[in-house]
């Protein structure tokens, strides 16, 4: 598996507050924020969340460094699968697509970077990591 592993974890994490921001504002952003309830909190709550376990893991973007990459990555999956899977869990995949299609595109493109993300920082990072 490591094979395909080729995204940097530098550029996972700069993805992964793009995407926590993105997620906040997307109900603004693709004009759902009226339909309310699930559809709304899902995508910002898991926005909120990603920013927060970025700045904990052990990677460029991390500022206390408390957990390891894999898990995050792991974090991560069960996250997109979660967001991928909410308009049918919380019954709004019958509203207009704007209000559902962007939870399941966002989540299967998490997913996707989640596989080819590495699962250790570079070489200078796990440097810094365990000697300072």
């Amino acid at each position: 598996m490591e094979s395909i592993r080729f995204l940097p974890t530098k550029v996972h994490g700069a993805l992964d507050y793009v995407v926590g921001i993105a997620l906040i504002l997307a109900p603004n952003i693709f004009q759902f924020a009226e339909v309310g309830g699930a559809a709304v909190l899902i995508p910002r709550v898991l926005g909120v969340a990603l920013i927060v376990y970025s700045l904990i893991t052990r990677y460029e973007w991390g500022v206390i460094k408390l957990i390891s990459m894999p898990y995050h990555l792991m974090i991560d999956f069960l996250a997109a699968l979660f967001l991928a899977l909410s308009p049918f869990l919380f019954g709004f995949s019958n509203k207009e697509p704007n209000a559902w299609l962007p939870h399941v595109v966002v989540g299967i493109a998490v997913l996707l970077v989640v596989v080819v993300s590495k699962t250790r920082p570079g070489n200078s990072m796990a440097t810094r990591v365990t000697t300072g």
